[in-house]
């Protein structure tokens, strides 16, 4: 880390060009001017969205309603969201449904697959619900979907966004067995934050999961991702990067909390795009591969770009489907 940043310096609440701006509980859809949200709509757009109604498959896209929605469709590629549409967990930045799960759909990951060869991608990003009823968390339907791309779509590379599966080893190990080429699990917040931000979680967990994954498989990437905006301090957020890097967690992605509605969690701060260089720069100091830090990053923004410059620097490991064996339905 830089010794030339007074991180106690740097503001949170406004942002350093003195615009003065501030969030509005009141309309949580109003933004400092510059963030900058596309209108979906487009050729490519319809054609991913009519791909995933004819296959019913579900994206993060639409359910989280991510705001890079129109410039990922509209480059023809979409963050899949697997085992349902229905959350166990309440978290208060979610906007996807909390409530009592449908059975898991054993065939969704043949949809999938196919969807992903339809696509013809060279990435894929499959995420899901939390399936807390279930001791494996849903862990085989990872793994299941992770075999199945490889025999449609060889040489697409796979980044799967899991659950922290309660911290279960077990759950972990079936999907880090099916050798994914990045393993991404977001810590989301700060640990004092926690607790009002996604209470059924636990930062131990978030942690436990991204370090069990690297002592499983070290060629692995691993992944996480942190909103800010939240209420926490921009030295809590380094030391939150701090705890990521003590794990081995390769690529880091930072982004603006963005209130869905009103019944959400309220934005407490938007930060400019000053801090959010800061972040990247000393996340590059800490050790971090690749570091996505911007108002409008999530989680899977631009993670194929990424991909292909990781591959450059031959940090990208393929796999083969015949590493993966075939987990059976339970």
């Amino acid at each position: 880390m830089s010794d030339v940043i007074d991180l106690k310096q740097i503001p949170v609440a406004a942002p350093s060009d003195g615009d003065g701006w501030k969030p509005d509980p009141q309309h949580p859809r109003r933004r400092p001017p510059w963030i900058k949200v596309r209108a979906p709509g487009g050729d490519e757009y319809e054609k991913v969205q009519g791909l995933m109604r004819s296959k019913s498959l579900h994206t993060v896209c639409e359910e989280a309603q991510c705001p890079n929605i129109a410039e990922c469709w509209g480059r023809g590629t979409a963050t899949f969201l697997m085992m349902g549409d229905t959350c166990t967990r309440s978290c208060g930045f979610c906007d996807i449904k909390t409530g009592r799960p449908s059975p898991l759909d054993w065939a969704e990951p043949n949809r999938v697959a196919e969807a992903v060869r339809a696509m013809n991608l060279r990435h894929v990003v499959i995420t899901s619900v939390n399936r807390d009823e279930r001791a494996d968390g849903g862990a085989p339907i990872f793994a299941m979907v992770i075999k199945r791309i490889r025999q449609v779509q060889p040489g697409c590379s796979i980044e799967v966004l899991i659950p922290d599966f309660k911290g279960s080893e077990a759950a972990l190990k079936i999907v880090m067995d099916a050798q994914p080429e990045i393993l991404n699990h977001n810590v989301e917040t700060v640990p004092r934050l926690f607790k009002k931000v996604q209470p059924q979680d636990n930062y131990e967990w978030a942690l436990a999961t991204l370090r069990n994954a690297k002592a499983m498989d070290p060629l692995v990437l691993t992944k996480s991702g942190i909103m800010v905006g939240l209420g926490e301090t921009f030295d809590e957020v380094i030391e939150v990067m701090r705890d990521l890097a003590a794990v081995g967690v390769d690529i880091l992605t930072i982004g603006q909390y963005l209130q869905p509605s009103k019944q959400h969690l309220p934005v407490e701060a938007f930060y400019d795009l000053n801090q959010f260089a800061k972040f990247s720069e000393i996340g590059r100091e800490m050790g971090f591969k690749w570091v996505e830090s911007g108002p409008l990053v999530r989680s899977s923004y631009r993670a194929e770009q990424q991909v292909r410059e990781l591959s450059k620097l031959n940090y990208i490991h393929m796999r083969s489907d015949a590493a993966a064996a075939e987990p059976a339905a339970q």
